[in-house]
């Protein structure tokens, strides 16, 4: 093997590691000593879109190398921060950080990939890395996968079906993690989120949400339902049709959580409204937030009591927001991390 580099950089989600997949991490070996695998969308809950944990995702991965070209690969879990300049910090950092607990000294780094569409478009926020553009490996995608996967319900032929698609020792994890819980879960999320979208198309749809503080504490709602059924989400809902955006957001914030607050004290206690637009923060379409942050002033926290979509309402401490990261629905942490809600991390 010649390798023309000292690192060279593979980026993606890989849900699940298909056989497209596994042909661009060999081309990838061969042209450099060692390989760092960017995995995105790390430390998040599951979803139907995003079913594995980024340690399934390596353990995936590692399962299908020989023990010498897993020897030659690090893999760099990062979060999904829906602002390109941040995550491409991030990603330089991981990398940075990576190769110095290795030792190794990496003049000369690559980045390897291929443009499949505009959903690529991050290939082009490394300039300073080489970029070597490799081929596409077939027409197969983890979306299809994940179609195949979840929703036959078939087993056996689901099973037959991904024969062809994955690397034999992912189809074997695969057919592994069919038998635990969050298998029958994404498995049903997945079939609300196809039923969603038949009945109501991708969008663009507008939401409102409601980021109330007080007293060092936040307000958050348990989701009643599918998607996101048990996460903890930042209270809000669909924008109706003759309503301006202020005024559907505390609707919302009332109607999941009672909050025992006036509309005109909570209009008075408005700091600050945010649009959040990225494309793939919401598996259900193309959804825009605007997200309306009330203050409240510091004393008792209000009551509140989860209702209409929200199986539960609760004031939870700030400080401890960073430890609840695989709890939350969607994009709703970083929301609460943009707008400067979360303590430093």
């Amino acid at each position: 093997m010649t390798s023309n580099f000292d690192a060279a950089i593979l980026i993606g989600r890989f849900q699940a590691f298909h056989n497209g997949h596994a042909a661009l991490l060999r081309e990838t070996l061969a042209r450099a000593g060692r390989v760092i695998i960017v995995i995105g969308s790390s430390f998040r809950s599951r979803n139907a879109r995003n079913p594995f944990t980024h340690e399934e995702r390596a353990a995936m991965i590692t399962a299908s190398l020989d023990e010498a070209d897993a020897r030659r690969v690090t893999f760099v879990p990062i979060r999904d921060y829906y602002d390109d300049q941040h995550w491409a910090a991030a990603v330089e950092e991981g990398v940075r950080t990576a190769l110095e607990k290795q030792g190794a000294a990496a003049s000369r780094i690559a980045l390897a990939g291929f443009h499949k569409d505009a959903s690529t478009y991050y290939l082009n926020l490394f300039p300073h890395w080489a970029f070597v553009a490799l081929e596409r490996q077939g027409e197969i995608d983890a979306t299809a996968v994940r179609q195949i996967y979840f929703g036959i319900s078939d087993a056996d032929a689901a099973r037959a079906s991904l024969q062809s698609l994955v690397p034999p020792a992912v189809a074997r994890y695969l057919d592994a993690w069919t038998a635990l819980p969050a298998f029958a879960a994404m498995q049903e999320e997945h079939r609300a989120i196809e039923a969603y979208k038949k009945k109501w198309g991708s969008g663009p749809f507008v939401t409102l949400d409601a980021v109330v503080t007080a007293a060092e504490h936040v307000l958050l709602v348990r989701r009643k339902h599918t998607p996101g059924k048990g996460l903890w989400a930042i209270p809000g809902g669909f924008l109706e049709g003759r309503e301006r955006l202020l005024q559907g957001a505390i609707r919302e914030l009332k109607e999941e959580t009672g909050l025992d607050v006036s509309d005109a004290a909570l209009v008075d206690a408005l700091r600050a409204v945010a649009v959040f637009d990225h494309p793939d923060r919401s598996q259900r379409g193309r959804i825009i937030t605007h997200a309306h942050c009330f203050d409240l002033p510091s004393g008792d926290l209000p009551a509140v009591q989860g209702s209409d979509d929200a199986a539960e309402a609760r004031w939870f401490p700030i400080a401890g927001l960073p430890s609840m990261e695989v709890d939350f629905f969607e994009d709703h942490f970083t929301i609460l991390d943009r707008l400067g809600i979360l303590p430093p991390r």
